[in-house]
């Protein structure tokens, strides 16, 4: 029992890079669990269509689809001095 106990103070900076490891360590294992659940995902097939441009959408893209074909209108009467040909109503009356 002649040894001496010393306590050895950790730095900051030693601190710091474990910290970093296990951080680093933690990353990489959920990466690779979240990369085989992206992979189980991409595999099932869409649960509803994707919207299409026949008047089916929210008023503000209906809307937006409304001053887009203005802006589209606008540039062509711009560019070559005579109107252009009207575009067919994306939703008809109803």
């Amino acid at each position: 029992m002649s040894e001496t106990i010393k306590s050895e103070a950790i730095s900051r900076r030693k601190a710091l890079s474990v910290i970093a490891l296990v951080g680093a360590s933690g990353l990489a294992t959920s990466a690779l669990t979240e990369s085989e659940a992206d992979a189980q995902e991409t595999t099932a097939p869409p649960a509803t269509a994707p919207p299409t441009s026949t008047g089916v959408g929210t008023p503000g893209m209906k809307r937006r689809q409304q001053r887009r074909a203005g802006r589209h209108e606008r540039r062509h009467e711009r560019r070559t001095g005579q109107p252009a040909a009207p575009a067919p109503a994306a939703n008809p009356p109803q």
